[in-house]
């Protein structure tokens, strides 16, 4: 019998952003994403990133396979997975394991899309992933744009 209270390695699999929660839980949703093949799929509710970057830095040279990476910045709260946390892959690069272990870095297990690097209390996000919201705002160039 499963115990209702999930052990310390086991807690991260119910809080944001893999905790599945409702509309009314949730919140307004401004934004949607998902990988290539749409297994793994999510909703923001946060209408602008705290923050948005290019990062050139050698790892996400290699992790991208280009010169840069576009990323966005949220809290973890500000997002919740359709299926929570089925269908993804975790890696912590400091370490080169396959673990869900902050900070990693989290793709989709079947098209290996990259979905976002997980911190302690943000994540962030590639805005080529994200599509238009509820409200038909489908500008994420602009909205998304780094400062």
């Amino acid at each position: 019998m499963a115990s209702e209270n999930p052990s310390a390695s086991e807690q991260w699999q119910h809080e944001p952003p893999y905790k599945i929660q409702g509309g009314d839980e949730f919140g307004a949703v401004y934004w949607t994403g998902s990988c290539q093949c749409g297994r793994v799929s999510y909703k923001l509710n946060r209408e602008k990133p705290l923050d948005a970057k290019y990062c050139h830095c050698t790892g996400c040279q290699v992790l991208h396979g280009a010169p840069f990476q576009w990323a966005a910045i949220f809290h973890k709260s500000d997002m919740t997975f359709t299926h929570g946390h089925q269908g993804m892959d975790f890696y912590k690069s400091s370490e080169k394991k396959r673990v869900h272990d902050l900070p990693c870095k989290a793709t989709c297990s079947y098209c290996h899309s990259p979905i976002m690097d997980e911190g302690r209390n943000v994540i962030l996000l590639f805005p080529g992933l994200i599509k238009g919201n509820e409200k038909g705002n489908a500008d994420v160039r602009r909205v998304f744009k780094p400062r």
